[in-house]
């Protein structure tokens, strides 16, 4: 809590700085953010990186290669080699449903939030997921989870009114299509998977593209 106050403090005392004693410094700061490609939140966070860094508090190396992890071995770009081995391998497909932490696991995709249970969207029946008490996602397969996933909105819509909720997301579903919605449970991260199209090809750049952002 200290640590907090006094970084806190230090940030107040250098922004108060330059709009005091340097006001000519603190235009020219202005003028460049104005024109900056950054939103003013990545302005602040990369003030505060620099301010923590400063300080001893993180290291930038360590940070930039947590960065690079999310960027590139961690995502959707995973979920979506899942499901197209699941779509041309029927023995793969059968042990992803009936043990899916294993199965996952078997093509080098584990970690935090890395246990499942795995169903299938079929044109009868489609999954929808929501954690109503936090925000459990499948990190390893999916990435960081969404602003709107972790939203109050979307929980509520959901469990409410999931059909509408899907129409949100640009997903419509036939009347007689059964909604399924699931609701994660800590240390039971549940994962749903589109069923293959007539004439569809298969591939990782179509399962991402079939992925619905209403399922995690």
């Amino acid at each position: 809590m200290a640590e907090a106050t006094s970084l806190t403090a230090g940030l107040v005392r250098v922004d108060q700085s330059m709009s005091t004693h340097h006001p000519e410094q603190r235009h020219g700061h202005e003028h460049d953010e104005a024109h900056s490609h950054l939103s003013e939140m990545e302005l602040r966070v990369r003030a505060l990186e620099s301010v923590l860094s400063q300080k001893g508090c993180i290291d930038p190396a360590a940070l930039n290669l947590l960065i690079e992890t999310y960027e590139k071995k961690i995502g959707p770009h995973n979920g979506a080699r899942v499901v197209a081995k699941a779509w041309v391998d029927q023995e793969f497909k059968q042990q992803l449903v009936a043990e899916p932490t294993p199965a996952i696991a078997s093509l080098g995709y584990a970690g935090r939030q890395g246990e499942y249970i795995v169903v299938e969207n079929t044109p009868k029946l489609h999954n929808m997921v929501v954690c109503t008490l936090c925000s459990c996602y499948p990190w390893p397969v999916l990435g960081l989870p969404p602003v709107w996933y972790k939203s109050g909105p979307y929980r509520s819509r959901a469990v409410m009114d999931p059909r509408g909720g899907l129409r949100d997301f640009g997903v419509g579903l036939a009347a007689d299509t059964e909604i399924r919605v699931w609701d994660i449970r800590p240390r039971s991260c549940i994962s749903s998977f589109p069923c293959v199209r007539s004439g569809q090809r298969v591939g990782a750049k179509s399962a991402s593209h079939r992925s619905s952002p209403a399922t995690a």
